[in-house]
């Protein structure tokens, strides 16, 4: 795949071997959000099962059409699903177990953000160059990734450019809809600043664009698991616990 200058240089340099491949914050705040983000999505689905209609506006319910629904059965006998049966209701558990896993990846993207700011780390490793930006690099990494070619050498040590454009979108975009979109969703929240969900267009406007994030988040998160596979899953998964990159040699 394609790389930099900069990031060639930096593979083949004898500092690369010293230095870790992700600083502690990155591993520290990546796998606090890993895990929180499969607790939301397992609590998620619990919460999603006891009503799978989805609405525009302010206000839905079962006597009110639905934008559309998910034909899944329900844990709530009064949702019409077409389903002769009831799903054991799971809401208690999951919502609590939602709520605190939110608030788990807010406090993990702040600290995340905060110091990917202060020491750089966004600049450095994660904003595209206008090289990278050009039409040849880009759709060369583009191909490259629709080949599931296995990546180079030098991306032990630095994203590509795809890469690079995707993690920025998720972090500063997909993330903070997520975020947006779940606050709207609470009424103590919305009583101190309602245009919170009044510029959604309501609450249940803010449920679907929530919904939809996250299928977006699942996504990413599949295809993502799917390239570290084939970059090599153990190494990989090393260098995100260590720090280290694969084929890192220690100096003797």
């Amino acid at each position: 795949m394609a790389a930099s200058d900069w990031d060639r240089s930096r593979a083949a340099s004898p500092e690369s071997a010293r230095s870790p491949r992700h600083a502690a914050f990155v591993r520290i705040t990546h796998w606090v959000a890993a895990l929180s983000f499969c607790a939301l999505l397992l609590s998620g689905v619990e919460i999603l099962i006891s009503h799978p209609r989805f609405y525009w506006g302010e206000a839905g319910n079962v006597a009110t059409p639905a934008l559309f629904q998910i034909p899944i059965p329900s844990s709530r006998a009064i949702i019409p699903t077409g389903y002769g049966f009831v799903l054991p209701d799971q809401n208690g558990w999951s919502r609590a177990l939602h709520f605190q896993s939110a608030w788990a990846v807010v406090i993990a993207g702040l600290f995340y953000v905060g110091f990917g700011l202060w020491t750089r780390h966004f600049r450095r490793n994660l904003l595209p160059s206008r090289q990278d930006l050009a039409w040849g690099a880009l759709s060369a990494t583009l191909a490259d990734h629709l080949r599931f070619k296995r990546p180079g050498e030098a991306e032990a040590w630095s994203y590509n450019t795809l890469q690079r454009i995707t993690y920025l979108k998720v972090i500063f975009v997909l993330f903070p809809i997520m975020i947006w979109t779940g606050l709207a969703m609470s009424p103590g929240f919305v009583s101190a600043f309602p245009a919170t969900v009044t510029v959604l267009g309501g609450q249940q406007s803010a449920r679907t664009i929530h919904f939809f994030a996250t299928l977006a988040l699942v996504l990413f998160t599949l295809v993502h698991i799917l390239m570290v596979s084939l970059a090599g899953f153990g190494p990989r998964v090393a260098a995100m616990i260590t720090g280290k990159a694969a084929g890192a040699k220690e100096e003797a």
